[in-house]
């Protein structure tokens, strides 16, 4: 309860600050990338139960001629770089912050096909609402595999509380100004989960 109330006012106060900016990225995007603005795919939430992310498009609409979309690294554009190296694509989130779907802290939001790849551990991850921002993003984000990335979630879920949210969203702050931990090492984003074990798609 107080996690909740503790997300909306920080979003709430926040407000005078991040509409302006949700808007003005808005136009940026649909003038250099075209429509959609918003990037929406069903994503996992708290207990594994769907919804629907919203984030900003960072990538062009440009297939292969058999239709098969070209890999991430041909339609990242350098705009599009530059809105995930400042966190601006994640701005729409705080919309569902507010429907309360996801909190400002807490593991991110995969993909709904990593689900029954993760050992029970791992899947502990989603005893929470996901987050914006989080524990294993402060703590390597992308840079980071995904078994060291998850054993952070965990960690998060069992010594969770308001005063490290508050800490987690100021290093956030630092790491998003700093710009660290963007991609993988010799990645565009970051390698595809496919199993406990295995190398650590972006986010």
């Amino acid at each position: 309860m107080f996690k909740r109330l503790f997300d909306l006012v920080m979003v709430l106060l926040s407000a005078p600050l991040w509409v302006p900016a949700l808007l003005g990225v808005s136009i940026v995007v649909r003038l250099v990338l075209g429509r959609p603005v918003l990037f929406c795919q069903e994503r996992p939430g708290r207990g594994g139960k769907p919804f629907i992310i919203y984030k900003f498009r960072t990538m062009r609409n440009v297939a292969k001629a058999c239709g098969m979309p070209l890999p991430d690294d041909q339609r990242l554009t350098s705009f599009g770089k530059f809105l995930r190296s400042t966190s601006l694509d994640e701005l729409p989130e705080l919309i569902n912050v507010l429907k309360g779907e996801m909190s400002l802290v807490g593991p991110r939001p995969l993909l709904m096909e990593y689900l029954p790849l993760y050992t029970p551990e791992q899947a502990r991850r989603h005893d929470v609402l996901p987050g914006i921002t989080g524990w294993a993003q402060v703590n390597g984000r992308n840079a980071i595999g995904w078994e060291e990335k998850f054993k952070f979630d965990v960690w998060y879920v069992d010594n969770r509380s308001l005063l490290l949210d508050m800490r987690i969203l100021r290093m956030t702050l630092i790491k998003v100004f700093n710009r660290e931990g963007i991609s993988q090492e010799g990645q565009s984003t970051m390698e595809k989960f496919s199993g406990s074990n295995s190398v650590g798609n972006r986010e």
